[in-house]
């Protein structure tokens, strides 16, 4: 089976991700083909989705100007799954604490940018990730902190006292960057997990 995976393209680590679907892909005996998600017309066509990273207000700008950000709520109300690391946690919660960010309101979390601090204060950090058997080595880079989960959220990880990984129905979110590290489990457990189950 071939999974058509969609990345926006708009900014962030685009061949990170595409790299990482991969990965989790052939852990499974299958095959992801990447397409790059630039303007509208694309989404429709894919199996599952990754919301990279990057300046929320401009992805945010970007895909209300381009059509995209109702293909993607589509995609979510379809049922199908959705990875939104970083900004793309920003864009999707229901409430990015700035009104430069029009959010597309695909999981019910409250989340404050650059929470973690500026780019000098990134860190990795080993962490507890529910379904993942061994700590998961997450990227944090001007990371965005979780302030509310709705009632429908499952917390999948914390750092600090803080949600840093979250679910909704298909859709999966972290502060932190899973597609910088050769690990591919948190693209496995959003992808593979919703499409296998």
């Amino acid at each position: 089976m071939t999974l058509r995976a969609g990345v926006l393209a708009v900014q962030g680590d685009v061949s990170e991700h595409g790299d990482a679907i991969r990965r989790a892909a052939a852990a499974h005996d299958q095959t992801a083909e990447v397409v790059e998600i630039r303007e509208s017309g694309v989404v429709p066509d894919c199996d599952v989705l990754l919301l990279p990273g990057g300046e929320s207000t401009t992805i945010s700008r970007l895909i209300h100007r381009e059509g995209i950000a109702d293909e993607i709520q589509s995609h979510v109300d379809a049922g199908k799954p959705v990875l939104a690391t970083c900004a793309g946690l920003i864009v999707s919660a229901s409430d990015a604490q700035d009104d430069r960010v029009d959010t597309l309101n695909v999981i019910d979390v409250s989340v404050e940018r650059n929470a973690f601090g500026r780019q000098k204060d990134s860190f990795e950090a080993p962490l507890a990730v529910e379904g993942l058997d061994d700590p998961f080595p997450a990227v944090f880079i001007r990371a965005p902190v979780i302030d509310y989960v709705g009632t429908d959220v499952e917390v999948l990880a914390t750092w600090d006292d803080h949600p840093v990984a979250v679910r909704e129905g298909p859709v999966v979110g972290t502060s932190f960057h899973p597609e910088l590290t050769e690990d591919p489990r948190i693209h496995d457990l959003a992808f593979f997990d919703s499409v296998e189950s």
